[in-house]
């Protein structure tokens, strides 16, 4: 790929006619309003998932001690807050303020407990565990490797917690992160080419362009490029995993590099990212990946630890805290990729996971709101949007040519290595599997988009 064009650069890539689906075209009905017609009536309030998880933390703030989890109700769109308190003027204050309250009988800090357990004694290759608001108990899961002794002292450790407190069960894959050689960003390390996805573009603390993806994506390789034999485009600034999170910030080289804060979803399709939102379980959530394309499913758990087999030490295990637990499928490449909210929230990136998007499986995410705080970055630059310059394909021309002014740098969760991207938003029955080509501005299968619509809707294949 020539490298002249690098001052015009475009992080944003418009593959195909670029068509904006952050604003209403997407967004969940917006119904915010109270269903109770009064003030004073305990009526649950009708949510948005986002204004849900805004609500869980004020609530969490508000009751104290007494807050024992909560999650979104996506078939009435309410808030449940659990709440172990006998008190009711507790009950009385969630419910004024909009959520559905249940009484459960594990606080936050007994289920907090249970999970310092499971780290001391069941920390095992292939093993996992998350809170689970909706059953107020520890999930434990474990993959195919756990078998023998290593099942005999996981299942010990959870019956030591109560049936009551923690649940196990077994998973037919096998947890492993899911970096590849391929397409989309690449790097050299040892053992050859490496690749992963393109999470969400940001501005570092510095105010230079910079994107974030997996902590094992950057561990593994240093300089990252937009083709598996291009010359590197981005170098690692900071790398966590495994420990506490699983993500990297990795700066463009080129300090004129613009960095729009939206995810090519394919199919000539972009979502703007508005902003960064904490998951919520039981919230419909979306993942773009280089691999497998647009994918969506559901955030089952929260402050999920997950033991990866190490790949350095065999004898060794790689552990991560505090990572979102999905039933969204994922497959190697993946890592890195974005995890998003139908109305423009970055959520997280790909760790890892087990199983695939045939017989699907667990997935497990950082989040965003940890890594930018972590890394000091900010969600984009404030040059969102297509349009720009002559390598942006306008919003208003839906029926420009895939290849016309493409980027050369992958926006969050874009295959970078292009191809035939047509498991995009619009045409769910098309596979994501071509994703053969070198950089973007050379997309062998771009023009084969027959899923790009007018982009009126966000849906996927799961």
């Amino acid at each position: 790929m020539s490298h002249k064009r690098i001052p015009k650069r475009k992080a944003a890539i418009a593959a195909g006619s670029v068509v904006a689906l952050g604003a209403a075209a997407i967004l969940l009905p917006n119904a915010n309003a109270s269903q109770d017609g009064s003030s004073t009536d305990a009526a649950p309030k009708t949510l948005k998932a986002t204004d849900a998880s805004d609500l869980a933390a004020q609530l969490q703030d508000l009751l104290g001690q007494a807050f024992a989890g909560s999650y979104y109700d996506s078939g009435t769109q309410q808030l449940v807050v659990n709440v172990v308190s006998g008190d009711n003027n507790v009950v009385v204050q969630a419910k004024k303020a909009g959520a559905k309250v249940r009484e459960v009988k594990n606080s936050l800090a007994t289920l907090q407990a249970g999970a310092k357990t499971l780290a001391a004694d069941a920390t095992i290759p292939g093993t996992a565990w998350a809170l689970d608001p909706k059953t107020n108990k520890i999930q434990v899961t474990a993959d195919s490797t756990v078998t023998g002794a290593k099942w005999d002292r996981l299942t010990s450790t959870v019956e030591s917690l109560g049936s009551d407190v923690a649940a196990v069960k077994k998973s037919s894959g096998t947890f492993k992160t899911l970096v590849s050689g391929g397409d989309a960003i690449f790097a050299q390390a040892e053992g050859g080419t490496v690749r992963c996805s393109l999470g969400f573009n940001v501005t570092a603390s510095d105010g230079s362009p910079a994107f974030l993806t997996a902590g094992h994506c950057g561990v593994a390789a240093k300089e990252w490029s937009d083709s598996e034999t291009g010359a590197p485009i981005a170098t690692v600034d900071q790398a966590t995993f495994p420990g506490d999170g699983d993500f990297s910030l990795v700066k463009y080289d080129d300090p004129a590099t613009q960095a729009p804060s939206e995810v090519n979803v394919g199919g000539g399709q972009t979502v703007q990212i508005t902003g960064a939102a904490d998951a919520t379980v039981g919230e419909q959530v979306f993942r773009m990946g280089s691999t497998t394309g647009l994918h969506d499913g559901t955030v089952t758990g929260l402050d999920a630890t997950v033991n990866f087999q190490s790949e350095t030490d065999p004898n060794g295990v790689d552990t991560v805290t505090g990572l979102i637990q999905t039933d969204v499928c994922a497959e190697a490449g993946d890592s890195g990729g974005s995890l998003f909210t139908q109305d423009g929230s970055a959520v997280g990136m790909t760790s890892g996971g087990s199983g695939d998007c045939t017989n699907g499986g667990e997935t497990f995410f950082q989040p965003v709101t940890t890594a930018l705080t972590a890394t000091g970055a900010t969600l984009g630059d404030g040059a969102a949007g297509a349009g720009a310059g002559d390598e942006g394909v306008g919003a208003a021309d839906p029926s420009a040519s895939a290849t016309d002014g493409a980027g050369d740098v992958g926006a969050g969760g874009d295959a970078v290595g292009g191809g035939d991207e047509s498991a995009g938003a619009v045409d769910p029955s098309a596979t994501a599997g071509d994703q053969s080509g070198e950089g973007v501005g050379d997309q062998s299968g771009a023009d084969d988009q027959s899923g790009a619509d007018d982009g009126s809707s966000l849906t996927s294949t799961r």
